[in-house]
C-alpha cells in the first residue's frame, strides 16, 4: 500500500509565480517560489502531475530561458558549475582526512586540534551551497562521490603498504605505522562526515522549507552549528578512544567544534556573494 506525500501542490499565486505547497501532517500551506520550489527536496515528494505542472508553470511562465541556445548554456554552466563544487569538497575532506593523524598542540591557548580543524569546515559551506542551488539530491551525490574517492584512496594506500621495498629503506617501518594510523583515521573521518553531512544538508532544507526559502543567514548558521557538533564528536571518539585519556578526547571536541562554529558564522558571506554570483551568471536573474 502506497504511503501519502508528505507535500501536495495547491497552485500557483498569480503574478508572484509563489507556490502553494500543502503540508500534509500539520495542514499548514506553505508559499514558496517556483523556481526555489523545482530545486528543493520539497519536489521529491510531488507526484508526477504535480511535477508537470511545476514545469508548466516555470516554462510557460518565462521563469526559464526560453530557446534551446538558451537552455543548453545555462545546463552546461550548471554542471561545470556543480563539478567544481564536488572538487572542492574531495580536496577539503581529502586533506582533512591526511593531516588529521597529526594532533597539533597550540601552546598560546593551550589547546589540541588537528590541522584539518581549520579547513574542514568549508566542506560545510560547499554542501551548504549545493543544497541551495541544486538540492538534497545532489548534494547527498556529491557526499557519496567524496566518501567512495576516499574508499578508493584507502585501498591504494593499503596495497601501497605490501608491495615489496629496495632493500635497507630506513623508512619502510614509519611509512606502514604511518598507514596503520591513518586507516583508523580515515575510517572515523569517512563515519563523521557522513553522519555531519547528512545532517547538514536535512537541517538546512528543512529550515529553507519553514522559513519559505527566506534567511539564508539562519539555515546557513543552524545546519553548519548542529553539523559542527556531531562532527567534532564522533570524529575525535573514534579516532582518538584508546589513544588517548578521555578528558583530552573531550576537550579537544570541544575545541573543534568551538572554531568550526565560528565558520558557521562566517560561512554566511561567502553564502551570499555565491548566491548572487549564481544567479547572475548560471541562472541569468540577476
Amino acid at each position: 500500500m502506497e504511503t501519502e506525500a508528505e507535500y501536495k501542490l495547491m497552485g500557483f499565486e498569480p503574478n508572484t509565480h509563489m507556490a502553494r505547497i500543502l503540508i500534509r501532517s500539520s495542514g499548514k500551506v506553505l508559499n514558496i517560489h517556483a523556481n526555489d520550489l523545482e530545486r528543493s527536496e520539497i519536489s521529491q515528494s510531488l507526484s508526477a502531475h504535480e511535477i508537470k505542472a511545476l514545469y508548466r508553470h516555470i516554462y510557460m511562465d518565462g521563469l526559464a530561458p526560453k530557446t534551446e541556445y538558451q537552455l543548453q548554456d545555462r545546463n552546461d554552466r550548471s554542471w561545470s558549475t556543480y563539478a567544481v563544487f564536488v572538487l572542492a569538497l574531495a580536496i577539503f575532506y581529502q586533506f582533512s582526512n591526511l593531516a588529521a593523524i597529526k594532533p597539533v598542540y597550540i601552546s598560546y591557548f593551550d589547546i589540541v586540534v588537528t590541522p584539518g580543524t581549520f579547513i574542514y569546515p568549508f566542506t560545510f559551506l560547499v554542501i551548504d551551497l549545493l543544497n541551495e542551488f541544486y538540492g538534497f539530491r545532489l548534494a547527498k551525490r556529491a557526499i557519496l562521490y567524496s566518501v567512495a574517492a576516499n574508499v578508493v584512496i584507502t585501498l591504494l594506500l593499503y596495497l601501497s603498504t605490501i608491495l615489496p621495498v629496495i632493500p635497507g629503506w630506513e623508512l619502510n617501518e614509519a611509512y606502514n605505522n604511518f598507514m596503520m594510523q591513518l586507516y583508523v583515521v580515515l575510517f572515523a573521518s569517512t563515519m563523521a562526515f557522513i553522519t555531519s553531512e547528512l545532517s547538514n544538508s536535512w537541517i538546512l532544507c528543512k529550515v529553507k522549507a519553514m522559513t519559505h526559502s527566506r534567511h539564508l543567514y539562519l539555515r546557513i548558521f543552524l545546519s553548519t552549528f548542529a553539523a559542527s557538533i556531531i562532527d567534532s564528536f564522533v570524529f575525535c571518539l573514534l579516532a582518538f578512544y584508546g589513544k588517548m585519556e578521555t578528558s583530552v578526547i573531550v576537550k579537544m571536541a570541544v575545541i573543534q567544534m568551538m572554531i568550526k562554529s565560528v565558520y558557521a558564522v562566517l560561512n554566511v558571506f561567502p553564502a551570499y556573494y555565491a548566491r548572487f554570483l549564481y544567479r547572475k551568471y548560471i541562472l541569468h536573474t540577476e
